[in-house]
């Protein structure tokens, strides 16, 4: 079954406390906002997470989310952190390429279920994530989503209930 033909129930079923869908199927979510990532693509080395951590820390600066994939010789580090302006300008001054580009921040309920609601939402609303990754400690109330898509600014818009 397609996300676009879901039973019309299925948003109760799955008891989503994140959304609520009004008459019109319009999926509302309270937290979803754009925010610009970081991201560094560099030769990929022993010791440069490591690196990049020590960096940032000494400057009190606290990692949200990290997502780091490494092959052959390169590595691609997207870092969402509580102080992007300072870390872009250390991480440029350290000699590594930043690149910024807006993502989608979520906070959801750390429960089973919730990333299907809203995954299945934006394709009920025809739009495509490209890439996604997240993090919920367990025992914790609350899991953090990092995406892009095929429409950042329409997916918060959605998700908001705007």
């Amino acid at each position: 079954m397609s996300p676009q033909t879901l039973p019309e129930g299925i948003w109760n079923c799955l008891n989503c406390s994140t959304l609520k869908q009004d008459t019109n199927g319009v999926v509302i979510m309270i937290d979803a906002r754009l925010q610009k990532e970081l991201v560094i693509r560099t030769e990929n080395r022993v010791g440069l997470i490591a690196d990049i951590s020590r960096l940032l820390g000494d400057m009190g600066i606290n990692f949200s989310a990290i997502s780091v994939e490494a092959a052959n010789s390169g590595a691609v580090l997207h870092l969402i952190t509580n102080s992007q302006l300072y870390a872009r300008d250390a991480l440029r001054s350290a000699g590594f390429q930043v690149a910024e580009r807006e993502v989608v921040i979520l906070e959801l309920p750390n429960r089973p279920g919730e990333l299907f609601c809203i995954t299945a939402a934006l394709a009920r609303k025809d739009i495509d994530i490209e890439e996604l990754y997240a993090t919920a400690p367990e025992g914790s109330a609350k899991a953090l989503v990092v995406l892009t898509c095929s429409n950042n600014g329409k997916a918060v818009l959605m998700l908001r209930g705007h």
